[in-house]
This record gives C-alpha cells, structure tokens and sequence, in this order.
C-alpha cells in the first residue's frame, strides 16, 4: 500500500485527546499543540495505523472458507470440548436473520450467519462452540449450558450479541423491527 498523505493539525484548545479521520486523501491528525515532536510522531503513526486498520476491516470481512471453519471447530473442539466433538459440515449461511448460527444434531451439521463475518473471532468462537455443544446436547439445559462454559469467554460474547441485537432494533418501527441474532440458535 503507498503512504497516505497525512495532515497534522495542531490545536491550542486541545488539551489531552489525539483523533485521527480520513478527509478524502488525507489522513487528518488532530493533536493538542503542547506535544512535543516526538510525542506528535507517535501519535501520528499510532493514528494512521489506526485508520488504515479500520479501513481494511470495513473493505474486507473475513471470509473463512468451509475448510477454514471446519479447522477452527476441530481446535475449539479440542481446546473447550475435550475433542468429542467433530462436525460433518460447517458453513456460513445468509439466510439466518434472527439467529447468530444454528446446528443439526441428526446430520452433524453447523451453519453460521454470515453477519458474524464482521465480529471478533472470540465473538465467532464463542458461536462455534455453542453449536458444537449442541452435538453433545442437543436441548438447552444445565448440561448443555456446562459444555458451553468450558468456553471462558462465553458470558462476554453473550453480551456482546445482545447489545448487538439491541442496537440493530434502535430507531425501527415495530411492525419493521427483526431481531437480528438474537437466539445462537
């Protein structure tokens, strides 16, 4: 990637925040005019990197493949599940808007809704692991519930998918409201 053209603007009236922004070309960095020099090119680095990274995330989601989906159950298998688990097929699947993913315990297949693409892996783990439960236990009880601790993130992820779901349904009338993910499965 060439280098981006970066504009440093300094402020009097900024006292400790440094931000940075995109201004069709430009890099734009704000920063408080009592920084040094090599306060200023620090912060400048760490903001250009900073947009670039967000850029990047927003241009191109992660798109595993089938296979690669396949490897990272066999792992979070292992690592969470004592390995008891192995699914026949794991896929992204567009089709799910009012679940993050879902699994078929008779055919030992997992699907999961591709606007996971966008979250944190440990998010995306959290879900794979959760449907990997569901080939130990299929119902949604105390012993299934156990499994899916083993994962240590779990608690977090389940938060961020609600307040996920709950900010998607923000500012929809009711007759237009989905709810987006609301149930793992």
């Amino acid at each position: 990637m060439p280098t981006p053209r970066v504009e440093v603007r300094r402020s009097q009236r900024r006292r400790r925040t440094v931000t940075a922004y995109r201004e069709g070309e430009t890099i734009v960095v704000l920063v408080p005019d009592n920084l040094s020099v090599t306060e200023e090119r620090a912060w400048v680095s760490k903001m250009v990197a900073r947009v670039e990274r967000k850029e990047r995330r927003a241009v191109m989601p992660r798109r595993w493949s089938d296979d690669d989906l396949m490897q990272r159950a066999q792992e979070l298998s292992d690592e969470y599940l004592g390995g008891l688990v192995v699914p026949e097929s794991i896929r992204w699947v567009g089709n799910q808007r009012t679940r993050w993913g879902s699994c078929t315990p008779k055919d030992r297949s997992i699907r999961l809704s591709e606007r996971l693409q966008r979250m944190p892996e440990w998010v995306i783990d959290y879900v794979i692991v959760h449907e990997l439960a569901h080939l130990i236990e299929p119902h949604h009880d105390e012993r299934f519930w156990g499994w899916v601790a083993h994962y240590p993130a779990a608690e977090k992820a389940k938060g961020y998918l609600a307040g996920w779901s709950d900010a998607a349904r923000i500012d929809r009338p009711p007759s237009e409201q989905v709810v987006p993910g609301e149930d793992v499965d």
